[in-house]
């Protein structure tokens, strides 16, 4: 270990210890721990103060020392799956080492038999190429090239122009042009859901504000049921089993998915009645439907507008003495709902924002 300490680098929790065992293995002479996020504040600040004491040789960790901390006998970093890392995460955790006199080394390991994809490879050949003193400028120029400038006035912060897609600022464009020739915009509108759901990522399950927020834009984002599950698998593996609310939040997420591919505007708990805002009229199959499957329901337009009201009485766990429905009963009843009478209606489709 080259008389120094050595940061061994795996950015997942759920076999953060099988690795670290693996390491003992193959080097049995070596004091090894583990430190990540999931861990209390109390423990993980005494394993951060054993290393810099020179209790241990290796740490094991996640990205979480990407950021604030000064070993200076630390010596070597060791990458596990780099090619998963963005160039200022690699370079960041790069820094982590070379603090003292001593000369230091990196190392950044990805799978030997699956190729690496494109942007990948520029991104380990860009931290391998820029190794001087104050390489960050020409890093942060590589990775501007690599992922591209975004959008000023919209959503994405990175990507080539060709492949903005709908953000915010093609939208204004596209609005403008439809106004000015006259013509309906037919771009997707937010569909509002407010229904009595415990949806919410609590400070319980991720305590610092930052990497909340981080987790809301995330599961926000995913329009597809890949993203969503892909947002899951993160949540799960970053900070530990999901607990209801956030199980929730992910079912609301995906209930917005099914309203809005069904041609729904609203979907609102209003009192006694469960309110849905449709852009086309049922079909008269439909609005038999509902009348026998939702006894006391009405499907209107109302004047002067050019939507379609659905009023509906608000469901309970049984017809007599039955408690409201709240929270997954209430999403699983909604769901139901969209499928028996909304999905798939002639005209009424949207398709998602690409």
């Amino acid at each position: 270990m080259r008389e120094g300490q050595v940061f061994f680098v795996h950015n997942r929790v759920a076999n953060i210890d099988n690795v670290a065992a693996e390491l003992a293995k193959l080097v049995p002479e070596a004091r090894i721990a583990t430190a990540h996020g999931r861990m209390s504040e109390a423990r993980l600040e005494q394993i951060i103060v054993d290393f810099w004491e020179r209790r241990f040789d290796v740490l094991v960790c996640t990205t979480i020392v990407e950021t604030g901390l000064d070993i200076s006998n630390a010596n070597t970093l060791i990458v596990d799956n780099a090619q998963n890392y963005g160039l200022s995460q690699l370079h960041q955790l790069r820094g982590r080492v070379g603090r003292g006199r001593e000369r230091a080394y990196a190392y950044f390991l990805y799978p030997p038999g699956k190729p690496l994809g494109e942007v990948a490879l520029e991104r380990l050949k860009a931290v391998a190429t820029h190794n001087e003193l104050g390489a960050g400028l020409q890093l942060a120029m590589k990775d501007l090239e690599i992922r591209g400038a975004g959008n000023l006035l919209g959503g994405e912060q990175s990507g080539h122009i060709a492949g903005v897609g709908f953000d915010l600022y093609l939208r204004l464009v596209g609005e403008a042009v439809a106004d000015f020739r006259g013509e309906k915009d037919e771009r997707d509108v937010e569909v509002k859901v407010d229904l009595p759901v415990n949806a919410h990522i609590p400070h319980s399950y991720i305590d610092a504000e930052r990497l909340r927020l981080q987790a809301y834009r995330q599961i926000a984002a995913a329009d597809t049921e890949q993203k969503m599950a892909e947002a899951r698998e993160e949540l799960t593996d970053r900070y530990g089993e999901l607990p209801e609310p956030v199980q929730n939040l992910l079912a609301v997420t995906a209930l917005r998915q099914r309203a809005r591919a069904a041609g729904i505007r609203e979907i609102v708990v209003m009192g006694p009645k469960v309110r849905v805002v449709t852009d086309e009229q049922l079909p008269d199959s439909r609005q038999m439907r509902l009348g026998r499957v939702y006894p006391g329901s009405s499907h209107t337009q109302p004047k002067g507008l050019q939507t379609w009201l659905t009023l509906l009485p608000r469901p309970k766990s049984s017809p007599v003495g039955g408690i409201e429905l709240v929270d997954a009963a209430m999403l699983e009843w909604c769901q139901q709902l969209i499928d028996t009478i909304f999905a798939d209606v002639p005209g009424a489709s949207r398709s998602a924002p690409e």
